[in-house]
């Protein structure tokens, strides 16, 4: 599932492309995403783009008046087109516009949404979302107020998105092989010493995964067509059984909440 630096890498890629330019046209050849595409996003043709913004793993488009919230879903993914080409399969929403380039959204699985509002709190998808974890409301003493009450592996409470939003199941081991954490200690069990390292460490973690333009999964592609590349930089992610980077201890996973979990128990404490 393309998590936040994937999303964060799209954002940035088609922004140059949409923003300040005019909606000609919306073709949507398959209504039936995650949500159906509410047909008063025709509303929308006509409009400028003003910017394009992030919220979580939304994607927000924010029009002369009204919003079009994307969400690539577990294999969605979109592409700058500056000529129009063959239609495949899974091309289910093209947005083009007036200088005649097009935003093709592509999604196998049809887990994604393409969202119409005219106000942002109008969206209940958008509601009781915790911070931006490269925010500055994101920090240790606000993570340590949760912990400290929270009886639950901290690997599940830092994935929460009711208490931080955007750290998937990769950038969770990642961040907490690089805070000496192990996934299965209960949230309440960490000095504020240790949150204080996990807070730096995920945001650590997630810059230089938008850096390197997200992690390579088989269903994420960026909008030149092109992988990420932060997955030549995974310490313990996907690397069960083989030697720790730091320690040449084997790495180890479990399921935690029905993930894959992988980590360093020698490393992590």
């Amino acid at each position: 599932m393309p998590e936040l630096p994937e999303v964060e890498t799209s954002r940035l890629g088609i922004l140059p492309y949409l923003k300040n330019q005019t909606i000609a046209d919306i073709i949507i050849r398959q209504p039936k995403l995650r949500w159906p595409i509410d047909p008063d996003i025709s509303l929308a043709i006509g409009q400028d783009i003003i910017d394009v913004k992030r919220r979580a793993k939304y994607l927000l488009l924010q029009l002369q008046q009204g919003w079009i919230v994307i969400h690539l879903g577990m294999s969605g993914s979109l592409r700058i087109l500056l000529e129009d080409k063959s239609v495949e399969k899974h091309d289910h929403v093209d947005l083009v516009l007036k200088n005649k380039v097009i935003l093709r959204y592509t999604d196998p699985r049809r887990f994604g949404a393409w969202l119409w509002t005219p106000f942002l709190e109008w969206l209940p998808q958008l509601q009781k979302l915790g911070p931006e974890p490269l925010s500055d409301d994101f920090d240790a003493k606000y993570l340590y107020q949760i912990t400290i009450n929270k009886k639950i592996p901290i690997k599940t409470l830092i994935m929460d998105n009711h208490f931080v939003v955007g750290v998937g199941n990769i950038y969770a081991s990642e961040s907490l092989f690089m805070a000496k954490i192990l996934p299965v200690r209960l949230a309440n069990t960490l000095t504020l010493k240790e949150v204080k390292a996990l807070v730096i460490s995920i945001k650590t973690v997630l810059t230089n995964s938008i850096k390197q333009g997200g992690t390579t999964l088989k269903d994420f592609l960026q909008t030149d067509g092109k992988p990420g590349y932060f997955v030549q930089q995974l310490q313990v992610y996907g690397r069960e059984e083989k030697i720790c980077f730091v320690c040449n201890s084997s790495i180890k996973m479990k399921k935690i909440g029905q993930r894959s979990t992988f980590y360093c128990e020698h490393c992590q404490k």
